[in-house]
């Protein structure tokens, strides 16, 4: 396919923007796979199991910065993008270039003017992340004045932005969404095996990603921490604490018969069950007998039952 001819922008009527948002959608109908690189991009930067950070104000500037770099990287090896003849990639047979913007503000080079901009901006805060195209084309594209001449859309620009997904969802960031002083609690204990009890301790009912396991533990080993046997799932037990695990259909299911929190594939989630003293609704057969979770439900207490992967 041709690209459209230079110094032409058809952005409201642009059948090249067309045809690479369409194989965009057709690999990625519901957005997963995108969300997945983003999760996955914020994680690698924050390297938790080596260096236990888990916010985007605990990164270097050099390393925000080498975001987008990531980002442009981690798109082409999860969607096989072929490498493009002047841009980033080709889409389509379409020539696009890749920018990323915490604030949504996309510097474009003067080699990017009239080509396609697969552009983004994500909040690991907010767990959102949106993603669009547009062509840089003169109309579109404020001249920079600084020596390199980068630009940025102007206003027609930005109207003109076709969101392929906007404020979209990323698997959360558990550790973003409950206090400090509960991260506090989960980091204060000197050994990995006592911050991972405390991390299915205090944040229960939460999707729990592998890489926050792994940031708490700041260990090699740290699933083995979450098991039975001595981890996570042994020691919670005697508490009434169970740990579901989103990689078995049987333990979403109890998930889903609880009412609580759906661990993915990937998340683990805790929940505090007590039996039922009766069947009711959100309870669950377990070990011989019914059990819900514990949200203000006064039954008989007892140790956590057994959860086996199945």
């Amino acid at each position: 396919m041709q690209e459209l001819p230079l110094g032409h922008d058809l952005s409201h009527n642009d059948s090249a923007l067309e045809e690479v948002i369409g194989w965009i959608v057709e690999q990625d109908p519901s957005g997963s796979r995108m969300a997945k690189v983003f999760r996955e991009t914020f994680d690698q930067l924050y390297d938790g199991q080596r260096t236990g950070r888990y916010r985007w104000d605990q990164l270097y500037k050099t390393e925000k910065t080498h975001f987008g770099t990531l980002i442009e990287i981690n798109l082409q090896r999860e969607f096989d993008f072929s490498d493009g003849l002047l841009m980033d990639y080709q889409i389509a047979g379409h020539e696009v270039d890749c920018k990323y913007s915490a604030t949504g503000s996309w510097m474009l080079p003067p080699e990017s003017i009239d080509h396609l901009i697969l552009g983004s901006v994500a909040s690991d805060e907010k767990s959102k992340w949106s993603m669009g195209l547009v062509r840089a084309s003169a109309e579109n594209r404020n001249v920079g004045m600084n020596r390199d001449q980068k630009g940025t859309l102007n206003a027609l620009g930005k109207r003109r932005i076709r969101w392929i997904r906007k404020d979209a969802p990323m698997p959360p960031n558990v550790l973003l969404h409950i206090s400090e002083n509960e991260v506090a609690k989960i980091f204060a204990p000197r050994s990995g095996q006592a911050r991972i009890n405390q991390l299915f301790r205090i944040a229960t009912n939460r999707r729990i990603s592998r890489n926050v396991v792994a940031t708490v533990a700041q260990q090699s080993d740290y699933m083995k921490r979450v098991r039975a046997n001595g981890g996570a799932r042994s020691t919670l037990q005697s508490e009434g604490i169970i740990i579901l695990s989103g990689d078995y259909k049987r333990q979403v299911n109890i998930a889903l018969e609880l009412g609580c929190a759906i661990p993915h594939e990937g998340e683990l989630v805790s929940t505090r069950v007590v039996r039922a003293d009766i069947a009711m609704a959100n309870s669950v057969e377990l070990d011989g007998g019914r059990w819900v979770a514990d949200a203000g439900y006064h039954g008989s207490a007892a140790p956590a039952p057994t959860i086996r992967n199945q």
